[in-house]
């Protein structure tokens, strides 16, 4: 496995039968040697910068019936809530002077919140911040919508395809949901000079290594600013209730090839993370990521944004308990940064 692992660091991809063959074989000695090639890679391009994200999690509502997410729309035990546009520039205050020059605005396909409203919300952010980046992960829009919300001073996107395979896409969403209009969204945002995050959930229902292999040469095909993958957690009012949740070793050794096979990418150590283990994060960190994101959401709504069970929403995922997390990744060697830290990978 060795050699495969410094295949993958000289030539940054793999063919589909070795990435197979690696991810089904290794050994945590083998996870070893990958993550400490991960973070020699990762320090040659962002030296030990962590760059922190102000998440805001302004909608719960969502249009979608996505068989693994809490907020789908049938759940009827979900406490809907809506944040309003001074609720969301207070956020964003509120962040900054903590010290954050990102803002991630982060919600479910909630038709309430339409292009006229939505770029109206990201102006308003871009006019007071003017030294800040702004990024959205609020879904399938069309890339007329895409293109209004970009020039209203919008300069980043996140949306994972989830899964690339269209059969195991059609497994974990309801019928009108594909995997090639996903795809298609995310080459939209990147022809309109988006800063593009995507990624895949690790370990989800159905999921096979043959999956995984494809979602990785996917990756490598979109090159991507950013890439989040989390292990899946299930959600106890969901059809996927029962299933198991995806595996953490897993995970960080994905990590640690994502880091290879891009290595000037922006990758996060996920709130997923730190819910499946305590120190998941720092694990992460450790793996080759480089980026956090405290909630910056008012405590009173944190609570209701629950895409799976038993998320972090208290401690270091408060905003106002940021110093904690910079004495965490202080503990490992990293530094939490005040910048946009934007992506090299272009």
């Amino acid at each position: 496995m060795k050699q495969l692992i410094d295949r993958l660091e000289q030539e940054q991809t793999l063919p589909r039968e070795d990435w197979i063959r690696l991810l089904e074989d290794f050994t945590p000695e083998d996870t070893a040697y990958l993550c400490e090639r991960a973070r020699h890679v990762r320090q040659m391009h962002y030296q030990n910068r962590i760059f922190i994200r102000g998440l805001i999690e302004f909608t719960n509502y969502c249009k979608n019936d996505c068989f693994y997410c809490g907020i789908r729309r049938s759940n009827c035990n979900t406490h809907r809530y809506r944040l309003s546009k001074a609720t969301i520039l207070d956020c964003c205050r509120r962040g900054y002077e903590l010290g954050f020059r990102t803002f991630v605005l982060q919600g479910g396909e909630d038709g309430h919140f339409t292009d006229a409203v939505l770029t109206d919300i990201v102006h308003a952010i871009r006019t007071e911040f003017p030294d800040c980046a702004i990024t959205l992960s609020i879904g399938e829009r069309s890339r007329d919508s895409y293109q209004q919300l970009f020039d209203a001073g919008a300069n980043r996107f996140l949306l994972r395809h989830e899964t690339f395979d269209s059969t195991h896409y059609a497994s974990l969403h309801p019928a009108g949901l594909t995997a090639a209009s996903r795809q298609k969204c995310l080459w939209n945002l990147k022809e309109i000079g988006y800063q593009v995050g995507s990624g895949f959930m690790v370990g989800s229902p159905g999921q096979t290594t043959e999956n995984l292999a494809d979602d990785l040469l996917f990756l490598k095909k979109l090159n991507p600013q950013m890439v989040g993958i989390g292990p899946f957690i299930p959600h106890h009012d969901t059809p996927f209730a029962k299933e198991q949740a995806g595996s953490l070793e897993l995970t960080l050794f994905l990590l640690g090839a994502i880091r290879l096979m891009l290595p000037k990418v922006l990758l996060p150590a996920t709130t997923a993370l730190g819910t499946i283990a305590p120190d998941g994060r720092e694990q992460g960190v450790l793996a080759g990521a480089n980026v956090v994101m405290p909630n910056l959401s008012p405590k009173d709504v944190r609570g209701d944004y629950l895409l799976y069970d038993n998320k972090i929403c208290t401690g270091d995922e408060a905003a106002e308990s940021v110093a904690n997390l910079k004495r965490s990744m202080q503990a490992i060697g990293y530094d939490v940064v005040v910048d946009r830290g934007d992506s090299l990978n272009m």
